[in-house]
């Protein structure tokens, strides 16, 4: 049979061959990484096309998020399960086709459903490029080095996507930040078919469809409520029933899940502080960055004036920070553990809210810098040490399990960011001048951004030290022991 149509196992690739798959993986993330950063940057230009309001903004970056954050387990289990080239590229193809449907949308609603669609695919590529990578890269000297790239390409994409997306949309118009997905998604998906190995889990776990569709319903009427909340009323009918949808979705979830042999979720996870602790930094890191970038843009553009090229080059420190500080920190986690790079990002991020919060940092164009490198050194050295802090002391056997939560955790942080961030802000400038009465506005979300950093700096401290290491030691061996309940296990037919 030919190569292309038969691909060899990882483990008879080449050197050069599992390079190229890596960069193969890193085309998947560069993309979908782009997408968010650059999508930020256009943001005031889509406004004004289609006459959106503030909330129309914010569902515009969290409809990807959330259905992102909803899907990445499902996507996971299901590439094990029927296979990982597979899955992958049915994701290049959806996501590809998708992203040219975005630059097409006549309006608001359907760049939103666009989106959504954009992330069904997007959570078919990066989980999937996970697994791809630690199952062709099997020693486990090569495998750090390829996951250290891995990480190097988020920091690449933070630091190219406000210049991009603000060449972009000067030159051509927000339309085109989609376009840039088609011949880097085409490109991928040929080159998946030719050179990438088909890979299967020996043993994938069952789907757990009630579990799925609780949290599909828990993150997405929680969001609802939360982004409409300001405008359609905290105590009107809607708002109240999306809330009470979101409570009962939470509770149907920490009563099903349990009884499941092969649940979405397992909840005894959360019993090694460790990964509890990464679940919580993971979400506050990441609601922090999604809440610094929407308020970032739409200052720099709605309030200074500036055109999108200007304000990606006012946010350029921030990223070029998290590029050179990412890859310090993967070495301080590989020699020292996860806890001086969690404090140093702590630091950081929480001087950096606290600057703009109770010293105006963006009304001088020294502090402005100052506040954008200090969050920057704060997110680069926060990325690294999460997945390491979520798998600690997790038998081989869950590993996997752990860092797909983690991952989801990042992408729930990015979704609550720009909706409370962006409800915050609404509350504050509702009725009034809109550039005016931002600075005042902002205010309250900057604390907001501040208490994440806090979180992550308190967080760090308590979860990587003694006692945490021995909850996560505790809960490895109750995975070990064969799983009791006080209850009878669902079926996987549930």
């Amino acid at each position: 049979m030919p190569d292309a149509l038969t691909p060899p196992a990882p483990s008879a690739l080449s050197h050069r061959r599992r390079l190229l798959v890596l960069a193969i993986c890193c085309m998947s993330l560069l993309i979908v990484s782009l997408d968010t950063t650059v999508l930020n940057v256009a943001l005031p230009s889509m406004a004004k096309d289609f006459g959106a309001t503030l909330p129309g903004m914010q569902w515009a970056i969290d409809a990807y998020t959330l259905v992102l954050a909803s899907l990445l387990m499902l996507a996971g289990s299901t590439a094990d399960r029927v296979g990982r080239r597979r899955i992958f590229m049915i994701g290049l193809i959806v996501f590809t086709a998708a992203s040219v449907a975005c630059s097409l949308a006549p309006n608001l609603e359907a760049l939103v459903a666009f989106r959504m669609l954009q992330a069904v695919g997007g959570s078919m590529l990066n989980p999937v490029a996970m697994s791809i990578i630690t199952n062709t890269f099997t020693d486990p000297a090569e495998r750090a080095r390829a996951i250290g790239v891995w990480g190097g390409v988020v920091g690449l994409s933070m630091a190219a996507g406000p210049l991009v997306g603000g060449l972009l949309v000067d030159s051509v118009g927000w339309r085109s930040i989609f376009w840039v997905n088609l011949p880097v998604g085409l490109a991928a998906l040929a080159l998946t078919w030719r050179f990438v190995p088909e890979s299967r889990a020996p043993k994938a776990r069952r789907p757990d469809p009630v579990g799925q569709l609780l949290m599909i319903a828990l993150l997405g009427s929680l969001t609802y409520a939360i982004i409409e909340g300001p405008h359609a009323g905290w105590a009107s009918g809607r708002i109240l029933f999306f809330g009470g949808l979101a409570l009962a979705a939470l509770i149907g979830l920490l009563l099903y899940e349990p009884r499941r042999v092969e649940p979405l979720i397992d909840l005894r996870f959360f019993r090694s502080a460790p990964f509890s602790g990464a679940t919580v930094i993971a979400i506050s890191a990441f609601a922090a960055l999604a809440g610094f970038l929407f308020l970032s843009t739409l200052y720099l553009q709605d309030v200074r004036g500036l055109n999108a090229l200007h304000a990606g080059l006012w946010m350029l420190p921030m990223a070029a920070m998290t590029l050179v500080c990412a890859p310090l920190s993967g070495r301080l986690v590989g020699s020292q553990g996860p806890r001086i790079p969690l404090l140093i990002a702590g630091v950081a991020m929480t001087a950096s809210g606290v600057l703009f919060a109770a010293f105006d940092a963006q009304t001088s164009n020294g502090t402005l810098v100052l506040g954008y490198v200090l969050f920057g050194l704060g997110f680069g050295f926060v990325n690294a040490p999460i997945t390491n802090t979520a798998v600690s002391g997790m038998p081989r056997a869950q590993a996997g399990v752990a860092a797909a939560v983690a991952s989801t955790s990042r992408q729930i942080g990015s979704t609550l960011g720009v909706a409370v961030i962006g409800a915050v802000l609404a509350s504050g400038v509702a009725g009034s001048s809109y550039a005016a009465s931002f600075t005042g506005a902002a205010r309250a979300c900057w604390w907001i951004i501040a208490g994440c950093g806090l979180a992550v700096l308190v967080l760090g401290l308590v979860t990587s030290g003694r006692w945490a290491r021995e909850t996560a030691r505790r809960t490895a061996e109750r995975f070990s022991a064969p799983r009791e309940e006080s209850r009878p296990a669902v079926s996987p037919r549930g």
